[in-house]
């Protein structure tokens, strides 16, 4: 049986860095937010049932716009349960089939940005929780040039704040270099191995 290590931080805070650098280490890894990209591809069952609950967000070559959809989620405080309820149990599935495909590997690394909030660290051994300073987790967003300041905040207070996670984590990896990263990964991993030969 696999030890599964959950990964989650806010947005902004290097968790996809983080992911690869895991994987680097040799872990399988499931990422939520690749999961359901491809979802949301034309065909993609995420992207037919978006069709039928917000028209508006389907391009014509029937995937999903992800900036009309941050417009609905942005003017409806509704948008974004409704979609959740449509999505998440696609993404589960995924997921599961993936723990079942992975189970022989010594650890899993699922990748979730609402781990906590979803209560899935209850489905993980372990929880690593990326974190950088607040001004650098903004300027990160920003500098995307992905989305506006209110987009941001909107999504900070749809997540749990940095301090709380990291108060949960059972690791918390800094991503204020990639350096530090990269040490505290292996780190984690080190520990991970001592925990269960033990």
């Amino acid at each position: 049986m696999s030890f599964v290590l959950g990964l989650t931080g806010s947005i902004g805070m290097g968790k996809s860095t983080t992911a690869e650098m895991f994987a680097e280490e040799g872990l399988p890894v499931w990422d939520a937010d690749a999961t359901v990209h491809r979802f949301y591809q034309p065909g993609q069952p995420a992207a037919l049932a978006i069709g039928q609950l917000f028209p508006t967000a389907i391009d014509k070559d029937g995937s999903v716009n992800r900036a009309t959809l941050r417009a609905l989620i942005q003017a409806d405080t509704t948008v974004l349960d409704r979609l959740n309820a449509a999505v998440h149990p696609l993404v589960a599935a995924d997921r599961a089939q993936f723990l079942a495909s992975n189970q022989t590997a010594e650890i899993v690394l699922l990748d979730i940005p609402l781990l906590y909030e979803t209560g899935l660290d209850a489905a993980c051994d372990a929880v690593a929780v990326v974190a950088a300073p607040e001004e650098v987790q903004r300027q990160r967003v920003l500098d995307r040039g992905a989305m506006t300041e209110a987009e941001f905040q909107t999504i900070l207070t749809r997540q749990l704040p940095d301090a709380e996670k990291r108060k949960r984590a059972t690791y918390i990896i800094p991503t204020t270099s990639l350096a530090a990263a990269r040490q505290a990964v292996k780190d984690t991993l080190a520990s991970i191995r001592r925990t269960k030969d033990a």
